[in-house]
C-alpha cells in the first residue's frame, strides 16, 4: 500500500492507497452521455425549485420583508458567483464527485473528505425538509400527511432512480417544467393585488436599527440568510451529474449559469409579488404560503390556488426527485474513492448506485418524522455553506497554484468573484447559529462522527485510480515536469 503525502494536505496527514483490480470499476460504472446542456439546465432548477414554493417565507419570521429582501440579495450575489466560479472547476474536473473533487484537486484528500462531506449533510438532509413541506401539501390538497407520504415518496422516487438515470432525467425535467408553469399562474395571479405597504406589516421591534423596513433590526438581516439560502440551495449540484453528461467541458459551465439564472428571476418576483399581494404578517409561518398567498389575495379558494397548490406539489417533488439524484452521486464517488464503505458505490444493471440511494433515504425518512422542515433547513444550510467556503477556497488556491492548468471555462473576474462568494459563504455558515444554535450544534456532531471516521479508519484504505485520484496524479506529474 503506498502512502501519499498530498500536497495541499496538513502535516502529518498521511494517506494509504489500495490497488485494485478492473473489475472493482467495472462494477462501479455511471451510465454516460445520459444529459446535455438543457436537460442539466433543468437539473438545477429541479434541485431548487420546491424552495419557491415553501421554506423562504420563515425568513419574514426572522428578519422582517425587509431583512429577507437583503439577505435575498446577498445570498443571490454568493451564489452567481459561486456558479460562475464552479463553471471554471467544474469544465476543469469533471467528475462524479463534484465539489469534493474539486477541493480534492487544491488540498488533498483531507480537503477532498472535508467538502464532500458537508455537501452530503446537505444533500442527505434536504429531501428530509422537502419531504415535510409535500405532507404539508397533500395534507391541504387530499386531507392526507404525516409519515405515510413520507414514506410513500421516498420509496417511489428512489425506486425511480433505482430503474436508471435517463428516465430519471427526463422525467425530472417535464415535472419541473410543469412546476415552473405554476410560478408563472401564481406571478401573474397575485400582480393585480400588489400594495407595497403589505410588504411591511410586520410589527416592529425594539431591536438595534429596527424600522418598518427591518422590523427584526439589522440582526435579523442575518437571520433571515438561511432561508434566503432555500431559494437557490442544492443548484451547485450539477457538477455531480458530469460522469453522466455528453460534453462535460461544454454542457457543465451552461448548464450551471443557465440555471442560476432562472432561478434568480424566480425568487426576486415571489419575493415581491406574494407579501406584496397578501401581506408579510400573513405568510411568515405558512407550510403553503404559496396557496396562502392566493387565498388571502382572492378572500377564499380560487381555480389559481387549487391549481398551484396541486402542481405546487410537483415542484417539491422535482427538488426531492432530483436531491436524491444528488446525494446518490455524491456518495458513489466519495465510496468509489474509498473515503466512504465502497459498498455504497456498486451499481445495478442499471448504472445506478443502489445502496447509495437506498441508504440515505432511510436516514431521511427518519428525519421526516420529526416534521420541522424549518429546523430540517438549518442543518441543510449549515452543510451547503461550508461546502461553498472550502470549493470557493479551492477555486482561489487553484488558480494561484496552478495557473498553466486547462480551463475550458473561465470565470469573469476570476479570484475577486469566488472571494467575494467565499467572504459571504464565511457570513452565511454562522447565520444559522442566530436561528438556532442547537441545531447547527447537532449538525457539527454529525459531521465530527464523519471526519472521526475518516481519520482513525477510511484515509488508510483509500482506492487507486478513480477519476478523482488519477487527476491529482496528473497534477503531481505535471507539476514534477515544471
Amino acid at each position: 500500500m503506498p502512502s501519499d503525502h498530498s500536497a495541499g494536505s496538513p502535516a502529518g496527514s498521511s494517506v494509504d492507497f489500495e490497488k485494485v483490480g478492473s473489475d472493482y470499476f467495472q462494477q462501479r460504472e455511471l451510465k454516460k452521455g445520459a444529459a446535455g446542456w438543457v436537460l442539466l439546465v433543468g437539473l438545477g432548477v429541479a434541485y431548487v425549485i420546491s424552495g419557491d414554493y415553501a421554506g423562504w417565507n420563515f425568513g419574514l419570521a426572522q428578519g422582517g420583508w425587509g431583512g429577507m429582501f437583503l439577505a435575498t440579495l446577498l445570498m443571490a450575489t454568493m451564489y452567481l458567483c459561486m456558479c460562475f466560479s464552479l463553471a471554471e472547476l467544474s469544465s476543469m474536473i469533471p467528475t462524479a464527485g463534484g465539489g469534493y473533487g474539486f477541493a480534492r484537486s487544491a488540498f488533498g484528500p483531507w480537503g477532498g473528505f472535508l467538502t464532500g462531506t458537508a455537501i452530503l449533510i446537505e444533500y442527505a438532509i434536504a429531501p428530509a425538509a422537502i419531504a415535510v413541506f409535500i405532507g404539508a401539501y397533500c395534507q391541504s390538497l387530499f386531507g392526507i400527511g404525516g409519515w405515510m407520504i413520507y414514506l410513500a415518496f421516498y420509496i417511489v422516487f428512489i425506486g425511480i432512480h433505482i430503474f436508471g438515470v435517463g428516465e430519471a432525467l427526463k422525467l425530472m425535467f417535464i415535472i419541473t417544467a410543469i412546476a415552473a408553469i405554476a410560478l408563472a399562474v401564481f406571478l401573474v395571479g397575485m400582480v393585480p393585488h400588489f400594495d407595497a405597504a403589505n410588504l411591511f406589516d410586520i410589527a416592529q421591534t425594539d431591536a438595534v436599527g429596527a424600522s418598518s423596513f427591518l422590523p427584526f433590526g439589522y440582526v435579523g438581516v442575518w437571520a433571515a440568510i438561511p432561508y434566503a439560502i432555500w431559494f437557490f440551495l442544492a443548484v451547485e449540484g450539477v457538477p455531480l451529474a458530469a460522469e453522466e453528461t455528453k460534453n462535460p467541458k461544454r454542457d457543465l459551465p451552461r448548464g450551471l449559469i443557465g440555471a442560476m439564472l432562472v432561478l434568480l428571476a424566480f425568487a426576486l418576483l415571489i419575493l415581491v409579488v406574494g407579501p406584496g399581494g397578501a401581506g408579510s404578517e400573513a405568510l411568515k409561518a405558512s407550510g403553503n404560503p404559496l396557496v396562502e398567498a392566493l387565498s388571502k389575495a382572492y378572500g377564499g379558494s380560487t381555480w389559481m390556488g387549487g391549481f398551484v397548490n396541486l402542481v405546487g406539489l410537483a415542484g417539491l417533488i422535482a427538488s426531492f426527485f432530483s436531491i436524491i439524484y444528488a446525494y446518490s452521486r455524491q456518495i458513489f464517488a466519495l465510496s468509489r474513492a474509498g473515503y466512504l464503505p465502497r459498498k455504497l458505490s456498486e451499481t445495478n444493471k442499471s448504472k445506478a448506485p443502489v445502496m447509495a440511494l437506498v441508504i440515505p433515504g432511510i436516514i431521511g425518512f427518519a428525519l421526516s418524522l420529526t416534521g420541522q422542515g424549518d429546523l430540517l433547513i438549518l442543518v441543510a444550510v449549515f452543510g451547503a455553506t461550508l461546502s461553498y467556503v472550502l470549493m470557493m477556497a479551492a477555486h482561489i488556491t487553484l488558480r494561484i497554484r496552478r495557473p498553466k492548468m486547462e480551463r475550458p471555462y473561465r470565470t469573469p473576474g476570476g479570484i475577486v468573484t469566488s472571494g467575494v462568494a467565499l467572504v459571504l459563504a464565511c457570513i452565511a455558515v454562522v447565520a444559522g447559529f442566530l436561528v438556532d444554535p442547537r441545531v447547527v450544534i447537532g449538525a457539527a456532531v454529525i459531521y465530527a462522527v464523519l471526519i472521526a471516521y475518516f481519520a482513525l479508519y477510511s484515509r488508510h484504505h483509500l482506492v487507486a485510480g478513480t477519476p478523482e485520484e488519477e487527476f491529482a496524479a496528473i497534477q503531481k506529474a505535471e507539476e514534477a515536469l515544471h
